[in-house]
């Protein structure tokens, strides 16, 4: 990986734009063209050999544009500035967190492979998985943080009928009960299962706590995956996901994304660009809120318990995890209220600043119940494993005062017992 000896919050503000080449322009403009002219056919030749990754790039050849089904230039200064922030030698944006994913299993697994992953993970990747990737003849296993590396070894070999992992992914930490995987023994696991110099690719869904609070990269995975919609976008206006890693893997995902057509467009990675300006202070804040939120609800009556990073204690095996692997617990947490699905419902409908929607990492505090809504369609047995039970609510803290979603909470609560 390369390193940057700048931070990347300085780099989001000047990484590879010039304003004096677009007429002292201070912000990127937005490139709305559809296709490139080429100044020789024989520079078109070039650029498309390396698009099709016919050959390798030459010492200090640029990458040229194209198409922008291939590539843009928002597109790629949006790649090199959100690849700053893991010291990756790249990244793919997508034009989802979903189509990231897809892209990912398709271009490292192919029919008769077999994908490892951890549990649990958002409902869209667990559908994916398990009921979308069986009709491409690949086979899925599962393992959760409570299995060990040799449970999960065992598990292969009873199970995988002799074929060995193409891919392994876990997100970390899993949503929506922000449990974890240790990043390293996931790479000892790769290794472990390496035949002829081959291994599995190491990918982890880094969207809860990333790219601010943990970076995978650092701690062997192969891939950091994103919802960029999420934290990266950060206002709710822009769906996108992401890829970041060396430059010949995210090479390979970015000849696939090609034939997909999964990229991102123009004005979705202008907004991209906006929004990493202000990243690091928005997941900071958020952060803070979220830690006066969880301290305040954790000892309300109506609480049974709750799902927050920052109350591990060292007794818990997953306080030196935490410690090791992760620079904040975030501002995304979970809880199960006293009570049944009918008092989660007339808690829910009786916010006010939390707005009732899926998604996280916003601007504005969402809530939701992921039970009914993002893992409707896991399994009722995995639902149950993991604890997503119709008394469990996911929150997302976003930019308002403290105070007043307390003050909101406090308010939902009330009316859902006086109900």
């Amino acid at each position: 990986m390369t390193k940057n000896r700048i931070s990347p919050e300085t780099l989001m503000l000047s990484l590879g734009y010039n304003a004096e080449a677009h007429q002292g322009a201070v912000k990127c403009p937005i490139f709305q063209t559809s296709t490139f002219s080429f100044r020789t056919a024989e520079e078109g030749k070039a650029f498309f050999q390396l698009a099709y990754g016919l050959r390798d790039k030459r010492p200090d050849e640029q990458f040229g544009m194209i198409y922008s089904r291939v590539n843009n230039p928002n597109l790629d200064l949006a790649e090199k500035r959100l690849a700053a922030w893991e010291n990756a030698d790249d990244a793919a944006l997508f034009s989802s967190g979903m189509a990231a994913i897809s892209s990912l299993v398709f271009t490292f697994l192919k029919p008769g492979g077999l994908l490892l992953y951890g549990a649990p993970v958002y409902g869209g990747t667990d559908h994916f998985f398990n009921h979308v990737l069986p009709c491409f003849n690949i086979q899925v296993l599962r393992f959760s943080s409570s299995d060990g590396f040799y449970d999960i070894v065992n598990m292969v070999n009873e199970h995988s009928s002799g074929t060995l992992p193409g891919l392994i992914f876990t997100e970390i930490p899993g949503n929506p009960t922000n449990s974890l995987i240790d990043i390293q023994m996931c790479r000892q696991l790769a290794e472990h299962f390496s035949v002829g110099g081959e291994r599995p690719i190491l990918a982890v869904d880094n969207t809860f706590l990333g790219p601010v609070f943990q970076k995978p990269l650092s701690h062997g995975a192969d891939i950091s995956v994103y919802s960029a919609t999420k934290f990266i976008g950060g206002h709710s206006d822009l769906l996108a996901g992401a890829c970041l890693g060396n430059s010949k893997l995210i090479g390979q995902l970015k000849t696939m994304r090609t034939f997909l057509g999964s990229m991102l467009d123009p004005n979705s990675s202008w907004l991209i660009l906006r929004s990493l300006e202000t990243l690091k202070i928005r997941m900071a804040h958020q952060a803070e809120s979220a830690l006066v939120v969880a301290s305040f609800i954790k000892h309300h009556p109506m609480v049974r318990c709750i799902h927050y990073l920052g109350f591990l204690s060292k007794e818990q095996s997953d306080y030196e995890l935490f410690k090791r692997q992760c620079g904040s617990p975030g501002s995304v947490f979970s809880f199960e209220i006293d009570g049944d699905e009918k008092m989660a419902f007339r808690f829910l409908d009786n916010l006010q600043h939390f707005k009732l929607a899926v998604s996280l990492g916003s601007t504005e505090s969402l809530a939701e119940h992921p039970a009914t809504m993002t893992h409707v369609d896991v399994s009722s047995e995995d639902r149950a494993a993991f604890g997503i039970n119709e008394r469990l609510i996911r929150l997302s803290i976003g930019l308002e005062n403290p105070k007043d979603l307390i003050d909101d909470l406090l308010k939902a609560f009330d009316a859902a017992q006086k109900g």
